[in-house]
């Protein structure tokens, strides 16, 4: 790391902390396009951030000042390493810092330490996905893990996008032979009526939030290729009965509107050598009053099951817009007691 911390300069209610940067063309990624990246930070931390020719200066609270110049130190060490720094890796930076990774659990399988003492990254062909919040990176060591994990939380949280991501890599690698990504196909609180085409245009739209997370991972001639040939199946779940899935990754997506005797037919599947992964949002059950949720009696039986791994997230590891975080908690502050 080529930075030098200068001491701060504390006149009690605030803070004077700086750091220097040897490298500016760096330097000037770190600040982003009209310092972009330096106005972020000041808004998330709370703090001024003055650049002086290859020194940047926090001004605000002791602890705040503090945590920026952190921030930034880490920041342009992702530049000396080749990566790309911009808002989103700001905000993983703010929310994660140099957090240790979490003691194995007892249950967990033999691929639980595939990140030993270094970053947890997923490679992909088109980009390097990294978790951006504690609880996405317990969560994608425990789909390395775990023969069956879930994911349950909120939307926004990437659930399915991580597990799409990791579905990929694995592939890639050649520990799976093919990838299969399931969804109930049930509508959201609203009847569209008969739709036109075959099969696979009235299947499709329910489909669509798995195809746009296999397009941000691999290019589109080899995603359609891998298609055409089935490496890549993306299917209704009801479409899962009598399958055996050997040498797949699996994954169930929006699985709190799957029956309960969906949910068992498709837990089932599980062949030799094959991973699954179940993620759901038990706040968005689309099922007919009155049908319970397989997500729920799915995690009340399987809970003490060795290799199956329960994930949860909340709206704080939402990644999307910050408002969807504001909406989600709005929403569960209304439920009753």
């Amino acid at each position: 790391m080529a930075t030098s911390l200068l001491p701060p300069q504390n006149d009690g209610a605030t803070t004077e902390a700086a750091v220097e940067f040897p490298d500016n063309f760096l330097l000037i990624d770190l600040c982003g396009e009209h310092d972009r990246n330096l106005a972020h930070l000041e808004l998330k931390l709370g703090t001024q951030i003055l650049r002086r020719g290859n020194r940047l200066v926090a001004i605000g609270d002791p602890e705040a000042a503090t945590r920026t110049i952190e921030a930034l130190r880490a920041l342009y060490d992702r530049l000396e390493a080749g990566r790309e720094v911009g808002i989103a890796e700001i905000d993983r930076e703010l929310r994660m810092g140099n957090d240790p990774a979490p003691a194995k659990d007892s249950r967990d399988g033999d691929q639980y330490d595939m990140f030993p003492g270094g970053p947890v990254e997923i490679k992909t062909r088109k980009k390097l996905i990294e978790p951006r919040t504690d609880a996405q990176k317990a969560y994608v060591r425990s789909l390395f893990a775990n023969d069956l994990a879930f994911g349950i939380g909120p939307a926004g949280t990437g659930k399915t996008y991580l597990a799409v991501a990791v579905g990929v890599s694995m592939f890639i690698e050649g520990r799976v032979d093919r990838i299969i990504l399931s969804r109930p196909a049930v509508e959201a609180g609203e009847k569209l009526g008969y739709l036109p085409g075959d099969m696979k245009e009235k299947v499709d739209p329910y489909m669509q939030p798995l195809y746009d997370a296999l397009n941000d991972f691999l290019p589109a001639k080899q995603l359609g290729k891998l298609v055409e040939e089935k490496k890549v199946e993306i299917a209704p779940l009801a479409f899962m009965r009598g399958r055996t899935l050997a040498n797949a990754y699996v994954v169930l997506d929006e699985a709190q509107n799957a029956t309960a005797m969906q949910m068992k037919m498709f837990l089932t599947r599980l062949g030799e050598n094959s991973r699954m992964v179940i993620t759901g949002d038990r706040t968005q059950v689309d099922l007919p009053r009155g049908v319970p949720s397989g997500l729920a009696d799915a995690e009340r039986l399987l809970k003490q099951i060795p290799r199956v791994g329960f994930n949860y997230f909340t709206a704080r590891d939402v990644v999307r817009h910050p408002l969807v975080a504001a909406i989600i908690e709005a929403y569960e502050a209304d439920q009753p007691a």
